[in-house]
């Protein structure tokens, strides 16, 4: 059966996600509401305002449900803002900002910078034989993991290596930077691994 993968569309990247994730031969629509995402086998949860994504989820009826399926165990992908909404704990939020949560890890929101510091690096990634072009746009980095957390990539070079930049746990996964941009699917491709396997 092919899996049906959706992609939360309040704010952020969405286009470019459905795109990388439909060529990878999944089928893939937006999620703005509770009976889409009840559709979904699995989800992406892009790049965008962590704190108006959460704000717009709740507007939509949608953060409870979303917390309900990744707590039973629907996988999901989070890049850059989506790392922030799918982390158990974050620094540097605004004040009562809420998470989906999911993923053990503590997150430092803007950890990179203003937009004036976005950059790109290539990154190993585990599981990908050849350097992933990472595009880091006003991104987050994991400050810490809980012992469950596997990290699949980190900073290699500047002021931040040995940042963490990329993590799995269990059917949970997520980058600080974008990769539904630039061209390069292997990412998506080990998420959509990850959702066949589960």
């Amino acid at each position: 059966m092919t899996p049906r993968v959706g992609v939360l569309a309040l704010q952020g990247d969405v286009r470019e996600h459905l795109s990388v994730l439909g060529s990878l031969g999944v089928v893939t629509f937006g999620v703005r509401r509770p009976e889409e995402l009840a559709s979904c086998d699995a989800l992406v949860i892009p790049g965008g305002e962590s704190t108006t994504m959460t704000k717009l989820a709740r507007i939509f009826e949608l953060l409870d449900p979303l917390r309900d399926r990744i707590a039973a165990g629907m996988p999901a992908f989070g890049t850059c803002a989506g790392m922030i909404l799918l982390a158990d704990r974050i620094q540097d939020g605004t004040v009562g900002q809420e998470t989906i949560g999911g993923l053990d890890i503590t997150v430092r929101r803007n950890a990179f910078g203003r937009q004036v510091d976005s950059f790109e690096e290539d990154l190993r990634v585990r599981g990908l034989a050849d350097p992933v072009r990472a595009i880091f746009i006003r991104a987050p980095w994991v400050e810490s993991v809980g012992p469950g957390v596997e990290t699949l990539a980190q900073v290699e070079a500047g002021p931040a290596i040995g940042r963490i930049v990329a993590v799995r746990q269990g059917p949970l996964m997520a980058t600080s930077f974008h990769p539904e941009v630039g061209g390069d699917a292997r990412v998506h491709g080990l998420f959509v691994d990850l959702v066949r396997s589960a």
